[in-house]
Order: C-alpha cells, then sequence, then structure tokens
C-alpha cells in the first residue's frame, strides 16, 4: 500500500483504544500521512487535553525524523549529540516515547502518537496498532505496512 487510509486509520484507532482501555489508560491517538498530516484522532473520555498536541506532535515527529520518538530520547539528553533538538520546529519535536512511523515497501506512509501514559505505555499502546497492520495483511487484505520499532538511527 503506497497510501494510508481513513478506514486503516480507524482500524488502526481501534486497535489502539483496546489496548489503552486494557491497560487502564485514557489516551489521545493520531494517525497522519507521510507528510505529517492528521487523517484521523481519537481522545479518550477523561484524556488528557494536553495530549491532544502531544500526541499529534507524536505522530509528526515519527514522520518527520523518520523513526519512533523513543530513539530521540537518549541523544537528546544534556551532553548529548542532539540535546536542544525539541526546542527547534517551533517546539513540535517531540522525544518522548509513543511514536512510531509507518513504513510501507521501505517508503514512510504515515505515523502513530500516542499520550496518555508513561512512554513505555504509550510505546505498548501504539504498537498495538501496528500490530493491527499486521494481522489485517495476514487476513488477505492488502499489504498495508510495518513499522520502524525500536531500529536505532543517528541524526544527520
Amino acid at each position: 500500500m503506497n497510501k494510508l487510509t481513513l478506514e486503516t486509520a480507524k482500524r488502526m484507532l481501534a486497535a489502539a483504544e483496546q489496548k489503552a482501555r486494557q491497560m487502564g489508560l485514557s489516551s489521545d491517538i493520531a494517525i497522519v500521512d507521510e507528510g505529517g498530516n492528521l487523517i484521523a484522532f481519537y481522545r479518550m473520555d477523561n484524556a488528557r487535553i494536553a495530549g491532544i498536541d502531544i500526541s499529534q506532535n507524536k505522530a509528526w515527529t515519527s514522520v518527520a525524523m523518520q523513526m519512533p520518538t523513543s530513539n530521540l530520547a537518549q541523544s537528546a539528553l544534556p551532553g548529548g549529540p542532539t540535546f536542544g533538538i525539541n526546542t527547534t520546529n517551533h517546539g513540535r519535536l517531540v522525544i518522548l516515547g509513543g511514536g512510531i512511523p509507518i513504513v510501507s515497501d521501505g517508503r514512510i506512509i504515515g505515523g502513530i502518537g500516542v499520550s496518555g501514559g508513561s512512554s513505555a505505555q504509550d510505546i505498548e499502546v501504539a504498537n498495538a496498532a501496528i500490530q493491527a497492520f499486521e494481522s489485517m495483511r495476514g487476513a488477505g487484505e492488502p499489504a498495508l505496512a510495518t513499522a520502524r520499532i525500536g531500529s536505532i538511527q543517528s541524526i544527520r
């Protein structure tokens, strides 16, 4: 698949919401296209208002930086090679875990961002959406996408 559709994004949202509920979280969940533009957003009951922007910016960051947002956390620490990167792009770059790019045939077609728990919890919720992609593909639907979950790349 070369383009992330609304229907696919809705299925991803449903999988992420289900995982968040199982974990006892109220999450904000955003899915963006290859340009970082919002396709779908879901704010669970009682999810923090601040999480609206955070989740959307995590999704945007995963596309803009072409890596999971969690990969930025270590290098952005004081003394790290990308210290201060989160102050660029009008503060839109997020270095907290929970943003994952969606890759199809080696090309980024979108990203997901989750806010509502710890970084580890947000990553787990986002990964549930990625796993939904894989199960859709396994069910005979057209190949959708895969994500780079935890590959570490240097920032140039």
